[in-house]
């Protein structure tokens, strides 16, 4: 790819991720000295000299609980999660605290945003969400985003801040993602383990070698946590954002890789941006039960990009009523598609196998002749 160096060169809304081994100096209790650093680059982004273009950034930071550990003494981490919850509770303070005074010497207004997957997982929460963002970055205020680890729990939790920062680029269709993390991006396999290592410099988001490197499906190896940050550049290129992994240590890291250069691994996306309600179903991490199609059904939604019917299914599993999002799954057990389902679980279950012409006759009445209409289904 030409100019491959300069993915985040024309990027006007990003959002930044930094890991909780940077924010707290590998678990010591907050780095003021690292925190200020990224304040001072992110105001030279959202309020650059010299004639360049404003950006608009939002900040995804992990590090309350390992903050809170330190404030309340803590030397183990607990692993029962009401001390995990007071523990996120109490470091919250610090953490905000921290990010309020470093970006307040730059002039910069912060605004906390916790969230919990429920947040993103129903529609008008989710828009709210959306909105309330978008009016902070065009107020030219930083949000500070977090996992509401206070309320969350292991069942709803999204599992890591990757998965949380792609999905609010998602969220607020922002043009790039960058993870700063404690490597200097992606590697070939563990540079920690293995010394013949290769650097990956430039890829693109999805490629499922990225995935099976890192310890994907079919996979025996791992690299450091690696898997979860290509997954969350899969996801973010739904939203045709492209991914930078680099170091939270390289000098200056933000402000060079938006000046266009090579720093860490830039993850290309070759995905138009989708309408924000089909983002929206694709970026669902819980759907609220599962379609199965025969293979009649699965050509119709991949080739023929029709609606699929009552009569391509041929199992129902969940409980689920009309307009959640529910998922669609081939003979072979994977799931294609995902979509807004105009019957509930036990109505579909009645209707399965049968032509739209019988609905009527089965159920006593006809809410709409598709199962799920093609303009509320999203292919994966």
């Amino acid at each position: 790819m030409t100019n491959q160096s300069s993915l985040l060169t024309d990027a006007k809304c990003l959002v930044i991720k930094v890991g909780s081994s940077l924010v707290t100096n590998n678990g010591e209790g907050l780095d003021q000295a690292a925190i200020a650093a990224w304040a001072g680059q992110i105001a030279q982004l959202v309020r650059p000299g010299g004639g360049m273009e404003a950006r608009q950034v939002v900040l995804v930071s992990s590090g309350a609980v390992a903050e809170g550990m330190q404030r309340l003494g803590w030397k183990k981490r607990p692993t029962a999660v009401n001390e995990l919850q007071a523990a996120a509770a109490v470091g919250q303070m610090g953490l905000v605290q921290m990010y309020e005074s470093c970006f307040s010497q730059h002039g910069l207004h912060t605004a906390q945003v916790l969230l919990t997957h429920d947040d993103l997982a129903d529609r008008k929460r989710y828009l709210n969400a959306r909105s309330t963002l978008r009016t902070l970055l065009a107020m030219g205020v930083i949000p500070i985003i977090n996992e509401n680890d206070t309320v969350v729990t292991d069942e709803i939790r999204f599992g890591d801040n990757d998965t949380l920062a792609s999905l609010v680029a998602n969220l607020i269709e922002a043009d790039a993602l960058v993870i700063l993390t404690d490597q200097s991006g992606l590697y070939s396999a563990d540079p920690r383990k293995n010394p013949d290592a290769q650097f990956i410099q430039h890829a693109i988001a999805g490629d499922e070698a990225l995935e099976q490197m890192a310890g994907g499906a079919g996979s025996n190896v791992g690299t450091g946590g690696m898997l979860t940050k290509i997954l969350a550049a899969k996801r973010a290129a739904r939203s045709g954002a492209h991914t930078v992994i680099a170091s939270g240590r390289e000098a200056n890291v933000l402000v060079r890789l938006a000046s266009g250069e090579a720093v860490g691994t830039h993850l290309r996306t070759e995905q138009a941006k989708m309408l924000a309600k089909k983002q929206w179903m694709a970026d669902h991490l819980r759907v609220s039960g599962e379609l199965h199609l025969d293979a009649g059904a699965v050509k119709v939604l991949r080739t023929d990009g029709k609606s699929l019917l009552p009569v391509g299914v041929i199992g129902v599993e969940g409980s689920f009523e009309r307009g959640d999002v529910v998922a669609c799954l081939d003979p072979q057990g994977q799931t294609i598609a995902r979509g807004l389902v105009n019957y509930s679980s036990a109505e579909t279950a009645r209707i399965l196998r049968q032509p739209s012409s019988e609905i009527a006759s089965i159920l006593g009445y006809v809410d709409e002749a598709e199962l799920i209409h093609r303009d509320n289904l999203i292919l994966l």
